[in-house]
């Protein structure tokens, strides 16, 4: 297949979310097939509600930083699919996504016919395979996996890490992970393997002992980050941070993550404990590299800054809790600017509780929706919005919704776009493709929700 036979191909395998799978054996069956790439080299899983990105990006750079040559396997992507596998920090090239999507495919194709597959492979295990091969075949030293969704059926959860984390448990895909933490946790804890540690930054008693349990009925080691780490000398510079860690027994003074937002020393501690496992296990990853790792991760999309004046703050937030961590950076470090939230939804989606989060720090909202079928119309998140916002714009375009904020905007004001990662990448490719304009030449008359 061409790259472009390959996204028509990933199209016609349907919705992500809505055609997920929860079993392993399709894709055991497809691994099995190629080879079982995916035992080729040694991994680490992160799993969680929130986080796991963010924890997956900086515990790959630190990798990459010790020297070694690492993959890392996200979802979703923003704006390419290619994002979601790199090796070194970069995307897969499209001539080495189609030639292992290709193979994927061929085989696939081969299983069905003999009957050892019941259907085609899912949008998410079709490309967590093309994943594993393309890693194999580039030879990496160590691959970083993000769970896509919950843990003990996802897709990735097929290798032997040697360590696995678990950032945190709320309330998330309830219709496909159980309607409380504890059975949501208990989800997430499949992704621990016997004898192995699994680092967990649950805060929470009810899911941390979840976690615990699972653990001691593995033989696992749990260690646990709210108990056995020590945040201290925090400083704030507009939102981003440094800080001293004690983990251990181990001492890491003035660390400066990338990343936005005071959640995020949180994230780091993870991917510092992952680290400390892994070198625990023989690799040599110096102190050096932990520091330049967190200080140069990226991850797009998330509390990222994309124009200034005004200034265009880019986050997912597609949950409660995530809406509840934006909400407080809002108050915390844009106290006394004025914001104006553009925001989307899909419909499975807590609406209510997201809106009851983000509505109250904007002083205007305006509604829109993605090119996803999942999309809420602005009228149905009208309609379930648990907060009424005081002055609203409906602009089902996100493109003119974002351009209608700035030209709204003074040069002092914030434009926040959130609720749905899929309009953050929206965004981010119309950015890319120079056909967001951020000018503020225009006034736009607002009037105040009927």
């Amino acid at each position: 297949m061409t790259y472009s036979e390959c996204m028509s191909y990933l199209a016609d395998l349907g919705n992500e979310v809505g055609r997920v799978k929860f079993d392993l054996e399709a894709i055991r069956h497809i691994l099995s097939a190629l080879g079982d790439p995916h035992l080729r080299y040694p991994t680490a899983i992160v799993a969680g509600t929130n986080g796991k990105g963010s924890t997956c990006a900086m515990l790959s750079q630190i990798l990459h930083c010790a020297g070694f040559r690492t993959g890392l396997y996200t979802s979703p992507h923003l704006v390419r699919v290619n994002e979601r596998i790199r090796i070194a920090g970069d995307d897969v090239s499209d001539a080495d996504f189609a030639a292992a999507a290709t193979t994927v495919r061929e085989q696939a194709d081969r299983l069905v016919e003999r009957g050892l597959l019941r259907n085609r492979l899912s949008f998410f295990e079709f490309l967590t395979a093309i994943a594993f091969l393309h890693f194999a075949r580039q030879k990496v030293d160590f691959v970083v996996l993000e769970v896509g969704m919950g843990g003990r059926l996802d897709a990735t959860n097929v290798t032997e890490p040697h360590v696995a984390v678990i950032t945190n448990v709320e309330l998330d895909h309830e219709q496909f992970l159980g309607t409380t933490r504890a059975a949501i946790a208990a989800e997430k804890a499949g992704v621990i393997r016997a004898g192995r540690p699994v680092i967990s930054g649950c805060e929470d008693e009810e899911t941390a002992q979840v976690v615990r349990r699972r653990a001691e009925e593995l033989g696992a080691e749990w260690i646990d980050l709210p108990r056995r780490s020590l945040v201290t000398n925090v400083s704030d510079s507009n939102g981003f941070f440094t800080f001293d860690l004690e983990l251990d027994g181990c001492r890491f003074a003035g660390l400066s993550p990338s990343l936005a937002g005071k959640v995020q020393l949180k994230n780091a501690t993870a991917a510092i404990a992952a680290a400390q496992v892994l070198k625990r296990d023989g690799m040599n990853i110096p102190l050096a590299a932990v520091r330049k790792g967190l200080h140069t991760a990226r991850w797009p999309g998330r509390l990222e800054t994309i124009h200034d004046r005004p200034r265009v703050l880019l986050d997912g937030a597609h949950n409660p809790a995530a809406a509840r961590e934006l909400a407080r950076f809002v108050r915390e470090h844009l106290a006394g600017r004025r914001v104006r939230l553009v925001f989307a939804s899909m419909r499975d989606k807590e609406i209510g509780e997201i809106s009851q989060a983000l509505f109250p720090v904007a002083t205007e909202v305006y509604l829109t929706r993605t090119a996803m079928a999942r999309s809420a119309t602005p009228e149905e998140i009208l309609g379930r919005a648990a907060c009424a916002p005081g002055k609203v714009v409906i602009q089902p375009d996100p493109v003119l919704a974002v351009e209608a904020a700035c030209r709204a905007s003074a040069e002092e004001d914030v434009v926040l776009v959130a609720g749905s990662l899929f309009l953050a990448g929206a965004i981010e490719e119309a950015r890319r493709e120079g056909s967001l304009s951020f000018s503020r030449t225009l006034e736009l008359s607002l009037a105040p929700r009927p």
